[in-house]
């Protein structure tokens, strides 16, 4: 068959989704292309089946890019507040975690259906199974090959996404398409994503999966303090998800695992009030036991070991575990890769695109949002933020 539209969208993920019922409502004939079998299955799988769908504390400060001044004017147009309207438009419950982050109270479903909802009323025509055979470009349209025929549109948004988590139909066809009209794609990288470890070191923690504790972790002048996570094969949690998005292969990490003291005070303070006792109990009493015992066992290879009594410490020993513990320096084998990572860092170059509508630059007719450029959140609402702002910028600039 050949259809025509107004608008053909080509990835049915958040931002997809969004550009498509922001551009129905204005009066476009929109067609929304996905080659998987369901929309939005990444809003699915997210925050745990809850979906943290937006962060109200969203600033341009929690995104990565090389261009870091490009997000600033589509997240000032479309806050956490509109989507949070939205959201209770459709009478969604929601529960706000810390930090500002919101997810659903339910399930991420409700987001789904809200999404395909607002699709819905705003007319959208939403095709799954459809592969793109070919793009191409005159003066003011863009004609595809597709599965389902060919098409002509008066523009075409890219919102396909990165490469993380391809069980879920991730694939590099955005920054293939970006290429073929000559746009820069700068590297990309697994983000969010959970570290693996050397095997000597594995030995110690491995057998602690499933253990969590609060931590800092610092790598290339970035520090985050949350929930640190021990699985079978590394270290996960919030903390290392949000360190990797900063971490470059060969990068040692620096964790405190007593982030809430100020150690070498504490254990002076021990050393004074409770001479006869040892100051692995204390650590027992701080941490998981059997992490305090590990991390005890792995001082010890490196030299440091505690004395039987803490009246026995020296001042130097005080000071020597005080800064092994509050600084203790790894370096990860690697990461999970995106198999596991939640986002992917780089992608196309934004110097190349409209802050304001999300077109190419001398190519009015041809638009990239969301994941696929070089913009990446932080942990916490943040990319799915990006999602709905870049989405509706680029729908209301058409």
């Amino acid at each position: 068959m050949n259809k025509t539209a107004d608008l053909v969208i080509i990835g049915a993920g958040a931002a997809g989704l969004m550009c498509a019922a922001t551009a129905g409502y204005q009066g476009r004939r929109v067609l929304l292309l996905d080659h998987s079998d369901k929309p939005a299955k990444k809003v699915l799988m997210s925050g745990g089946g809850r979906c943290n769908f937006t962060n109200l504390n969203t600033t341009p400060a929690h995104f990565i890019s090389a261009n870091p001044y490009f997000c600033i004017s589509a997240l000032k147009r479309y806050t956490p507040q509109d989507f949070l309207e939205l959201v209770e438009r459709h009478s969604i419950d929601y529960v706000e975690k810390g930090l500002g982050q919101l997810f659903c109270a339910n399930s991420s479903k409700d987001i789904q259906q809200l999404l395909l909802t607002e699709a819905d009323w705003a007319g959208v025509d939403l095709r799954m199974k459809t592969s793109i055979n070919s793009v191409t470009t005159t003066a003011d349209s863009v004609q595809l090959t597709t599965s389902l025929g060919k098409i002509d549109a008066g523009a075409l948004v890219v919102a396909t996404g990165g490469l993380s988590i391809p069980t879920l139909g991730a694939t590099g066809w955005g920054y293939d398409l970006a290429r073929q009209f000559g746009l820069d794609v700068l590297p990309t990288s697994a983000g969010l994503v959970p570290f693996t470890l050397h095997p000597e070191l594995k030995t110690h923690l491995a057998p602690l999966s499933g253990l969590s504790c609060k931590i800092s972790v610092s790598c290339n002048r970035q520090t985050f303090t949350e929930p640190l996570l021990i699985t079978h094969r590394g270290l996960s949690g919030p903390a290392l998800l949000q360190i990797s998005s900063y971490w470059k292969a060969g990068d040692s990490l620096s964790i405190n695992w007593l982030p809430d003291y100020q150690l070498l005070a504490t254990l002076q303070a021990l050393r004074q009030h409770q001479p006869r006792a040892h100051f692995s109990s204390w650590l027992g009493e701080q941490l998981p036991k059997r992490l305090a015992t590990a991390l005890i066992n792995l001082l010890a290879i490196q030299g440091i070991k505690l004395p039987e009594r803490n009246a026995d410490a020296s001042n130097n020993q005080l000071e020597t575990l005080a800064n092994a513990l509050e600084n203790w320096v790894f370096k990860p084998a690697g990461t999970e890769g995106y198999r596991t990572a939640e986002v992917t860092l780089g992608g196309i170059n934004t110097q190349q695109i409209s802050s304001q509508n999300f077109a190419v630059n001398g190519l009015e007719q041809l638009r990239f949002i969301g994941e696929v450029l070089d913009v990446t959140g932080q942990l916490g609402g943040y990319n799915f933020q990006w999602a709905w702002a870049s989405a509706v910028a680029c729908a209301r600039g058409l």
